[in-house]
């Protein structure tokens, strides 16, 4: 993908996991959103590892969404792109995401 496809694809998956922690977890949701709002994109190394990641999440509760691209510009329909987790407290989240790496 270039690059911003990326962006967007990153953007589609922060504003889908803001809007389900709005609604399923809204104390961790408005304590995310007073501190500024703080997003970190990471890189996996393949579908299976994203696949992982939203797994576990899902087993710690941790609010989760998988973006699937309509397939209008560079990828075929139904790709997935990526997947936004949380907000969500540090120690929690890096249970499920603290060995990936900070996309460069």
């Amino acid at each position: 993908m270039s690059v911003g496809k990326l962006i967007s694809q990153a953007c589609h998956a922060a504003v889908g996991a803001s809007e389900l922690a709005k609604k399923q977890n809204h104390r961790i949701w408005r304590r995310w959103w007073d501190e500024g709002g703080r997003k970190v994109i990471l890189q996996v190394n393949s579908l299976d590892e994203l696949e992982e990641i939203v797994k576990e999440a899902g087993k710690l509760d941790i609010v989760n969404t998988v973006i699937s691209d309509s397939g209008l510009t560079e990828v075929p329909p139904g790709t997935v792109t990526a997947a936004g987790l949380g907000p969500e407290i540090t120690e929690r989240m890096d249970k499920v995401t603290g060995d990936l790496r900070l996309l460069r």
